[in-house]
């Protein structure tokens, strides 16, 4: 079977109201990354410098030597960048990627972090790239990284966030059972669940275009006047939807360059001068979140073995188990998952099967309100329809009249009248028989094959949570 792990649809058009504290209408959340002092380094056993994030233009490594002009700028950001950005927002809840190593060798910046009261995550035992690690090897370092962490500041890290990640970070972090939400992913704006075997991980996705990592990478901010503009401009935008978070990603030796930290405090004091805004760390989202909407576990439909599909879905299309079965086979994802979802796989095997097949879906569709209804020998779900628009009640002159048009209709086009009956009541629903009576039978065939579709959304509808 064919199985797309991406998750393309997250929580669709309408994501979950986030009801952040005392009716905010955005959480800012800004993420201090510290990473002077555990950057690639020879002297920290790494093969070569740093390459990454720097104000050096077109960085290289230089295998098995120090790069002096590198490490300048790194030291810049522990040694002034940091205090700047202490000074300013010592009041605010931040959170700190704190890089394990990098920790070990910042005492001072440490105790000041947490004399702010400062949320410190973990970012990861060096800040390194791990694309390519062995999962054995990223394993032993997130569980070096917890350890040093605990051992530095005095608790271990709630949150996680490797940043040079590889695909097997996040289900890493979640299998460690130690974090309270795992950032590795820019995926939503809210945060969201995933599922790793039998754990259940909170996301909080964090950010990086409202990043000024952007100082240091091609087309991106070349001024402290773009940052804040770019920073205003998500902030309103995120204000005016309601229900959002804004992730704002800082660097000590970035932001923490006079020409640049200017326009952060411009920021945090437009932000601070809104009203119903929640500053928060990741922490804190995190926790409220997991309260307002904890994790509800469903059988995924794209999990689910073949008999087990088949069983649970075959009847969507009337007494038609073959397009569930051909459904199975397609690659469905998470995005299938969802009644929308899944009503598409289906529908793609229904309009490509033969005519005859088609034909044979719509001649199981028994007449409204026919004799079928009347022996009660409907299928549940027709059972359930027909009565949502009233047709388990009809007078006898309306079953008359039913009647002569259900034949009326067969005769004419050789399959039964079929109408999705939970888009109508019975005035509409006699109203649409009358009218596609004067369809070709080419028209009404499509008009008929639609309905079944339709149809089958509104079961699928009633079968999986969305």
């Amino acid at each position: 079977m064919q199985r797309y792990p991406r998750d393309m649809i997250g929580y669709g058009a309408n994501p979950p109201a986030a009801n952040w504290p005392n009716g905010a209408r955005i959480a800012v959340q800004i993420v201090l990354n510290y990473e002077e002092g555990g950057e690639n380094n020879v002297l920290h056993g790494d093969a070569a410098s740093e390459a990454f994030l720097s104000e050096i233009v077109g960085a290289a490594q230089w295998p098995g030597q120090r790069h002096w002009n590198m490490e300048s700028i790194y030291e810049y950001g522990s040694r002034a960048g940091f205090w700047r950005l202490h000074r300013l927002m010592a009041d605010l809840p931040i959170t700190v990627y704190g890089v394990a190593t990098a920790l070990a060798r910042s005492p001072e910046q440490v105790a000041a972090m947490m004399d702010a009261g400062w949320e410190i995550a973990s970012h990861g035992l060096k800040w390194i790239e791990y694309k390519d690690a062995p999962e054995d090897v990223e394993r032993a370092d997130m569980a070096e990284a917890i350890r040093l962490h605990t051992e530095v500041v005095g608790e271990p890290p709630r949150g996680w966030y490797t940043g040079r990640c590889s695909d097997n970070t996040v289900r890493l972090a979640a299998e460690t059972g130690q974090f309270a939400y795992v950032a590795d992913t820019y995926a939503d704006d809210v945060p969201y669940w995933s599922e790793f075997g039998k754990t259940d991980q909170l996301i909080v996705p964090y950010t990086l275009d409202a990043n000024d990592m952007r100082f240091a990478t091609p087309q991106g901010f070349n001024s402290g006047t773009q940052f804040f503009e770019y920073l205003k401009a998500s902030f309103d935008a995120l204000y005016r939807e309601g229900g959002r978070m804004l992730s704002i990603g800082l660097h000590c030796r970035l932001i923490g360059r006079p020409g640049r930290v200017e326009a952060l405090r411009q920021f945090i004091e437009y932000a601070q001068s809104q009203g119903d805004v929640w500053f928060a760390t990741r922490e804190q989202i995190a926790n409220h979140w997991a309260t307002e909407h904890p994790h509800q576990r469903f059988v995924r439909p794209s999990q689910m073995g073949r008999d087990q599909f088949v069983q649970a879905y075959g009847g969507v299309f009337e007494h038609s188990p073959w397009i569930a079965e051909r459904a199975f086979d397609l690659e469905l994802g998470p995005a299938h998952d969802t009644a929308v979802g899944l009503q598409n796989a289906f529908a793609r095997m229904f309009r490509s099967a033969s005519e005859d097949e088609r034909l044979g879906v719509l001649t199981a569709h028994p007449d409204l309100a026919g004799k079928l209804a009347a022996a009660k020998r409907l299928t549940a779900e027709s059972t359930a329809e027909q009565a949502s628009a009233g047709l388990d009640a009809l007078t006898d002159s309306e079953r008359t009249e039913f009647g002569a048009g259900n034949m009326a209709y067969t005769d004419k086009f050789g399959f039964p009248f079929i109408i999705a009956v939970r888009d109508h009541d019975k005035a509409s629903i006699k109203a649409a028989m009358q009218s596609r009576l004067s369809n070709d039978r080419a028209t009404e065939f499509k008009e008929a094959c639609h309905q079944v579709e339709r149809i089958a959304l509104h079961r699928l509808k009633d079968m999986l949570p969305r």
